[in-house]
């Protein structure tokens, strides 16, 4: 709302689906949203209609501040922090949306999901499948990607302890199950045994092909009550947020669409990893050659008189560090299969290069790490919400028999 010069007050619209909601507590869900968005820091106005098929709130506040000190300026995003803020409420509410809400602001619920997030323990055995899938040289290796992931490793006497970001405590590393032992772990790093993921007890319903979001908003209305109860409690309300506005902005919607591009931002990242590594690897021999080279070159007048003397211990005893030096150069130039040295020029000009080429994709590897990352989530979520509908099946089945 503008007044002659300057916006004097904002206004939003929050719509409910018919039937689903009483005018007080949809008018007490917008006042909520009023103070959550505003931090209490303006004045606001929340009016709930019912003169349409659905009930709705027309939200308004003041653009000054309570302390007249500032005015509150519309920013980049608001529209999507609206969203968020009222997906966040919604779920908190066991309440279903509005779908496809339009950008110029008639609705911004959300879509929810009625089961439990993926345990922090089932999470760890999916970075470390991860970690796995890029074949580290060593436990060290493994231990160094599973913190790429955002996973802490800590050691506790002889027992390895990890822990996600966003969880308070750590578990133990022989706490997840067959498979993932310390010496499991280092079996499969000796190629001793393969890795195989941990079976799950319950058998994976079928994905479905339908829109995601709106099958979790429909498993949500059939399961409402005593099940919304549990799930609310046991569930990360913001993360669950989180996962449905991600699905939503990224067009997520299916979830053959959902594995596939999981599998391929991992694939990429994995690709990026290894070029890294790769050239990681030429640049530590770069400088070791380089090393070696200048050595050589140093102590070669040395040696030659070394050998001219036919290998004196007296001549030795007097210069063995430039002897010594010079037989570690071209032992070093042996093993490496370096016939022809290379100029010390040419080596500082390849290094150079390797080190500017590992700067771009160092930067291209953050972002696939992250997109990974949230795919990752996003899935794991996903198929927590799948593998909970079936278990819940499973246990009614269980209840007919023994009836």
């Amino acid at each position: 709302m503008r007044g002659a010069d300057d916006v004097i007050a904002y206004h939003v619209r929050q719509s409910f689906r018919p039937g689903e909601i009483t005018p007080e507590e949809a008018n007490r869900l917008g006042v909520e949203f009023a103070r959550r968005f505003t931090k209490e820091n303006h004045a606001f106005v929340v009016c709930t209609h019912i003169d349409k098929s659905h009930i709705h709130n027309h939200i308004i506040w003041s653009s000054v501040s309570l302390e007249y000190d500032r005015k509150f300026r519309n920013f980049w995003g608001s529209t999507k922090a609206v969203r968020r803020l009222s997906a966040t409420i919604c779920i908190e509410n066991g309440l279903s949306i509005v779908e496809n809400p339009k950008l110029h602001g008639k609705s911004y619920n959300k879509w929810l999901g009625d089961q439990a997030k993926p345990s922090h323990r089932e999470l760890l055995r999916v970075a470390i499948a991860n970690a796995l899938s890029q074949s580290p040289a060593d436990f060290e290796e493994l231990q160094k990607l599973l913190q790429e992931y955002g996973c802490e490793v800590s050691k506790r006497g002889k027992s390895y302890r990890l822990k996600l970001s966003g969880w308070e405590k750590a578990a133990r590393m022989d706490s997840l199950g067959e498979g993932y032992g310390l010496e499991d772990l280092r079996a499969v790093l000796l190629g001793k045994k393969a890795h195989t993921p941990r079976k799950k007890t319950v058998t994976q319903a079928e994905p479905p092909k339908v829109n995601l979001l709106v099958d979790i908003q429909a498993k949500l209305q059939a399961g409402k009550g005593a099940g919304y109860a549990r799930w609310a409690k046991v569930f990360n309300l913001k993360q669950m947020a989180q996962t449905m506005n991600y699905l939503s902005e990224n067009n997520l919607l299916e979830y053959a669409v959902l594995e596939k591009k999981t599998a391929a931002a991992t694939a990429h990242h994995n690709e990026l990893s290894a070029q890294i590594k790769e050239a990681e690897k030429r640049m530590a021999e770069i400088a070791v050659l380089r090393t070696h080279i200048v050595n050589y070159a140093k102590t070669r007048e040395v040696y030659v008189a070394y050998r001219k003397a036919g290998y004196s211990k007296k001549f030795r005893e007097e210069h063995e560090e430039e002897i010594l030096l010079h037989q570690a150069a071209k032992n070093a130039f042996d093993e490496m299969g370096v016939k022809k040295l290379p100029k010390v020029k040419e080596l500082q000009t390849e290094y150079a290069k390797l080190l500017e080429e590992k700067k771009k994709t160092y930067s291209e590897y953050r972002r696939s790490r992250e997109e990974m990352r949230e795919l990752l989530t996003a899935k794991a979520n996903v198929d927590r919400v799948l593998k909970m509908e079936v278990e819940q099946d499973v246990e009614k089945e269980k209840d007919h028999g023994q009836r």
